[in-house]
């Protein structure tokens, strides 16, 4: 008679079989830490995304994210590596911003003074991009009436009046 293979009698209460090998078992445990990852990385790529829309006219903040290298499950230390990069760059593009909104709201206090007291302020020209505006419109303080404005002190600040046109316009037969 073929000998039969028994459990032993404490595992017959309904316990779980043990699993097969050990990386079963830690691949069974870190399902919940690569969501929980999964989650915070999506929540940083969306909030550099939202800062990047927050600085639509500006140019050089880069929104990218860089690829992990290809499809594969990525483990946790490359999902927190991941994770890391995108919390420096959210925080070197926070910086940036707020460089650039420091000087643009300089600019704009420049311009009212200029605005106030042109004679102080002798040719000096400020763009829409200066204030962080879009637009081609700027403002210049110039004499009123050329040399004999100059010599008289007589100073004035133009407003352009905005993007020249593109091109000639045809007349329309």
């Amino acid at each position: 008679m073929p000998d039969l293979i028994r459990e032993p009698q404490a595992r017959r209460g309904g316990a779980p079989p043990p699993p097969a090998n050990l990386t079963d078992l830690l691949h069974a445990d870190e399902r919940p830490a690569r969501a929980e990852l999964r989650r915070q990385i999506a929540r940083l790529e969306l909030e550099l995304a939202e800062l990047f829309i927050s600085a639509f006219p500006r140019g050089g903040i880069s929104y990218d994210v860089a690829p992990a290298g290809g499809p594969r499950l990525l483990s946790i230390a490359e999902l927190e590596e991941q994770r890391d990069a995108l919390l420096s760059r959210i925080a070197d593009v926070r910086g940036i911003l707020s460089d650039c909104g420091y000087v643009e709201e300089r600019n704009r206090e420049l311009l009212e003074r200029v605005i106030a007291e042109p004679e102080r302020y002798r040719w000096v020209r400020i763009s829409n991009e200066d204030i962080g505006e879009p637009g081609c419109r700027h403002w210049h303080s110039r004499p009123k009436w050329g040399i004999l404005g100059m010599l008289m002190g007589w100073w004035r600040v133009k407003v352009s009046s905005g993007c020249p046109l593109a091109g000639r316009l045809e007349a329309v037969d």
